[in-house]
């Protein structure tokens, strides 16, 4: 063999071995690489959704599937929707297995939207650590959680700060009400659902007495029914408990289950001929069930939020992280683009708008500000010294209802 031959086999081989690196280099050429939820850079075309209750429940899972709903408006992907994932209507059912059979059929995005899929969205995170998550209301992305704090690079969370909502809530039950009795509709009890009663009662007891009331003339009394919605045979009956309410003094009714069974009751006795007065939730059109009676509603409006995740799979930039996120407000009013809203119904005061307006002007969008102290829990335990306000993790994890509230804090 000629001296040529060998020179141009040398310079073929070095040609080809620099082809096979540049393409090992290439993205997604590496098999041991570990995946990526960042690097996808193209639009999704499929997104699951796990609802606790049905999708048109006028409450907190029609929220969910409307914000939903913005995605697909503003991307184009489809939804897959599996709505009553829980463990009275899907008791063989886990959310681990709902996440899996959507990401078979093609999600590239899932969103967990209770408290009470923790478990199961943890374990479809790990098992799927290459499609992004969020578990709504979940806290295993903050670093100064302490309950479920996990690594998963894929798992968000995103919560509203409804303790805004829950003190104008409260503020209108109070503004409105003429007795002081005040009865909370309470779905089951953890730490969320404590900080939120214990924020609607402080917001009454500040407008109680900006009306010119003794704080202990005011009578605010919770009954959990235990779940976020009626389960025959296993919770209380919300209707019964919203009659109860009313048949023993209470006049104005504030609901925080996801269903719209106070409003309805509330409804039907002002259609009797009696002078009674409700507060919604979770829902902005919720009012609607009684419009009469409905002194307003606050809301999730969880689109804006849920478009921003949807577009973050797209341009690669989704990140894991938990976002406890403040309400727009201005003039004392939430905007129409805020995770959390208060919409006035019919049946609320020109009067008791602007005490609202005021009052929440005065927190200064510091969710730190609704709970000043001094405050005590019921055991009369100090939460918050006077002169203080609470931490944002003290706020989180609530052990307790506060001095002043009628009902079980669960401990």
């Amino acid at each position: 063999m000629s001296t040529q031959f060998f020179v141009n086999s040398k310079k073929i081989f070095l040609f080809l071995s620099t082809l096979i690196m540049i393409f090992l280099l290439l993205p997604g050429c590496n098999s041991s690489e570990e995946p990526d939820v960042s690097s996808k850079g193209e639009s999704i075309k499929k997104f699951g959704m796990i609802l606790v209750g049905p999708k048109d429940d006028k409450g907190w899972s029609q929220a969910h599937f409307e914000g939903g709903q913005q995605i697909v408006s503003s991307t184009g992907a489809e939804m897959i929707v599996a709505d009553l994932i829980n463990p009275a209507d899907s008791p063989n059912t886990t959310v681990e297995q709902v996440a899996n059979d959507m990401i078979s059929q093609g999600a590239e995005l899932i969103f967990a939207t209770s408290d009470d899929m923790k478990d199961g969205i943890l374990a479809a995170a790990k098992v799927n650590p290459d499609i992004p998550m969020i578990w709504s209301s979940g806290d295993s992305a903050w670093a100064d959680g302490k309950d479920y704090k996990s690594t998963l690079a894929n798992l968000g969370n995103i919560m509203g700060q409804m303790e805004f909502g829950k003190y104008m809530a409260g503020c209108a039950a109070a503004s409105e009400s003429k007795s002081g009795n005040i009865g909370f509709l309470g779905p089951l009890i953890n730490d969320e659902t404590r900080r939120l009663v214990n924020a609607a009662y402080i917001g009454a007891r500040d407008c109680w007495t900006d009306k010119g009331n003794d704080v202990t003339s005011l009578n605010f009394e919770v009954t959990w029914i235990g779940f976020w919605f009626h389960i025959p045979g296993v919770t209380l009956d919300p209707t019964t408990v919203v009659n109860d309410f009313f048949d023993t003094g209470v006049d104005v009714v504030i609901s925080h289950i996801d269903t719209p069974e106070a409003l309805i009751v509330t409804d039907q006795r002002v259609a009797a001929g009696k002078d009674v007065l409700v507060v919604g939730y979770d829902y902005e059109d919720s009012c609607e069930q009684a419009p009469a009676a409905c002194l307003g509603v606050p809301y999730f409006n969880w689109g804006p939020s849920y478009v921003k995740i949807a577009e973050s799979v797209d341009t690669g930039s989704y990140s894991s992280k938990f976002d406890w996120l403040e309400p727009t407000i201005k003039d004392g009013k939430t905007s129409a683009d805020s995770i959390i809203g208060f919409k006035y119904g019919n049946a609320i005061s020109d009067e008791s708008k602007e005490r609202i307006e005021s009052m929440v002007e005065n927190l200064s969008g510091d969710v730190k500000n609704i709970f000043s102290g001094p405050l005590k829990f019921q055991d009369g335990q100090e939460y918050v010294a006077e002169g203080k306000t609470a931490s944002l993790s003290n706020i989180w994890y609530t052990p307790q209802l506060i001095e002043g509230i009628i009902g079980d804090s669960g401990k």
